[in-house]
C-alpha cells in the first residue's frame, strides 16, 4: 500500500523469539520494509509448532508475513558484512540476541551506535538488557507469571468449575506479544525524535510490558488489596453458559446494569433497591451470577446477544476460529486477508488488531523462504 503510514521505512530484525518478531510484524503491517536477518539454519521460529501442511510453522507464517529473509552468519566475516550492509540502509534494528553474546557478535549497544549513529536500535528480551535478570532466559509462561498475570488465571467461571486448578497462563504467546507491542511503540517513539537527537538504544523487557497489562491489580496493592484469581474485582457477569454455547458479559456502568435488568425481564430479585448500589452488586456477585446463569441456561447465545446489545448491555458470543472467519463483522472490518503460504496454500490470516485512518491495513505477502531475498539480490548483482 503506497499510502501505508510507515511506507519507505526500513526495518531489520534479528529475532529468535516471538517478541522481537511481533514488533517487526506490526511495523511491517503498517508499511515498513522488513528484512529478517537469519542464521544459516533459519530462526528457531521456523521450527515452532503448530505446523501447517508441508511442515510450515503456523507461528512463523503469521509473524513473518510480508517480510524478506536474508542469511547473515555472524560467526563469519561475510555474514557480519552482510548484516552491516542491511543496517547501513535501515531505520530500525530489532534484536533479541542474548546480552552475553552481543559484544562477541558486534551487536552490543556501543558497537551499533558507533557504526550506525542514526539507527534506532531496539533490544527485546524477557527481562531487559540491564539489571540482575538481563541474562535470564524465559518462555512465555515465565513472562506471564513474572509479570503477575498468571496469578490471576484462571478466574470467573473457570475457577468456579475447577477451584483446585493451579495458576495457568493465557494460551499462545500473550506475554511475548505484549513485549513486541512495547518494542514497536518504543521504536516509533525514538524514530519520532531522530532528527533532533539521532539514533537511540531502546531497551524493552517483556516482563515490564506484562506488568502494564495488569496495572489495575498492581495499583490495588496501594490500598492493601491483593488481587487473586478467586477474588477479582468484578464479581458478577463474565463467562455465562447458555443453551447452545457461552457468552461474555461485563456490566460496569449503571445504565448497563439497568439494561441487564430489562434483558432479564425485570425479575423481582433484580428490582431489590439495594442493588442500585454498584458496591452492593459486587458484594452479592455470586448470588447475581446464579440468577443470571439460571436464566441464560435455557436460552440461545445469539438471541441473548441480539436483545442485550439493543439495551446497551456489553456482551458477546464466544466463537470458534471458524465462526470468527465467517463472521460478517470481521469481514466488514477487513481483519483477515487471504495470504499464500508456500506448501499450505491460500490461508485467511489476521492482518492487524487495529485500523489506521479508519481503514484496514494490508499484508504484502506470505512468509519468505529462508534466504530467498539474499539470493535474489546476489543474482541481480551478478547480472
Amino acid at each position: 500500500m503506497s499510502d501505508s503510514p510507515l511506507n519507505g521505512l526500513k526495518v531489520v530484525a534479528r529475532a529468535s523469539g516471538v517478541a522481537a518478531a511481533y514488533a517487526a510484524r506490526l511495523l511491517g503491517t503498517m508499511g515498513a520494509d522488513v528484512s529478517l536477518a537469519e542464521p544459516p539454519q533459519g530462526t528457531p521460529l521456523r521450527r515452532e509448532p503448530p505446523f501447517l501442511p508441508d511442515g510450515v510453522s503456523a507461528l512463523f507464517a503469521y509473524l513473518a508475513a510480508g517480510a524478506r529473509s536474508r542469511v547473515c552468519d555472524l560467526d563469519g566475516e561475510d555474514g557480519r558484512t552482510a548484516l552491516g550492509a542491511l543496517l547501513s540502509e535501515a531505520d530500525i534494528f530489532i534484536d533479541d540476541t542474548p546480552v552475553g553474546r552481543r559484544e562477541a557478535l558486534g551487536l552490543d549497544e556501543a558497537a551499533i551506535a558507533r557504526r550506525h549513529p542514526d539507527l534506532v536500535h531496539v533490544s527485546v528480551l524477557p527481562f531487559g538488557a540491564f539489571g540482575p535478570k538481563a541474562d535470564w532466559k524465559a518462555e512465555d509462561i515465565n513472562v506471564q507469571h513474572s509479570s503477575g498475570e498468571g496469578n490471576l488465571l484462571p478466574n470467573g467461571l473457570a475457577v468456579e468449575m475447577f477451584p483446585d486448578r493451579a495458576p495457568l497462563k493465557i494460551y499462545g504467546h500473550f506475554g511475548e506479544m505484549q513485549g513486541g507491542i512495547a518494542a514497536a511503540l518504543g521504536a516509533l517513539s525514538a524514530l519520532w525524535v531522530r532528527d533532533e537527537v539521532g539514533g537511540q538504544f531502546v531497551d524493552i523487557a517483556s516482563q515490564d510490558a506484562g506488568l502494564a497489562v495488569g496495572a489495575f491489580a498492581i495499583q490495588r496493592l496501594g490500598d492493601g488489596s491483593i488481587e487473586h484469581r478467586v477474588e477479582r474485582s468484578f464479581r458478577y457477569g463474565g463467562v455465562i453458559p447458555c443453551a447452545d454455547g457461552y457468552l461474555e458479559m461485563l456490566t460496569l456502568e449503571q445504565r448497563q446494569w439497568e439494561g441487564l435488568v430489562k434483558l432479564l425481564g425485570e425479575p423481582e430479585w433484580a428490582l431489590d433497591p439495594a442493588l442500585e448500589d454498584s458496591l452492593e452488586r459486587s458484594r452479592r456477585g455470586p448470588e447475581l451470577n446464579r440468577h443470571i446463569r439460571e436464566w441464560a441456561s435455557t436460552r440461545n447465545v445469539d438471541d441473548i446477544v441480539e436483545a442485550g446489545q439493543k439495551l446497551n448491555v456489553p456482551l458477546a458470543r464466544y466463537k470458534t476460529p471458524a465462526e470468527i472467519l465467517r463472521d460478517p463483522q470481521e469481514r466488514h472490518r477487513g481483519l483477515f486477508q487471504p495470504v499464500e503460504v508456500e506448501g499450505a496454500g491460500m490461508l485467511d490470516m489476521l492482518v492487524s488488531p487495529f485500523h489506521f485512518g479508519g481503514e484496514a491495513l494490508a499484508l504484502h505477502g506470505g512468509p519468505p523462504a529462508l534466504g530467498e531475498h539474499g539470493r535474489a539480490a546476489a543474482e541481480k548483482a551478478e547480472a
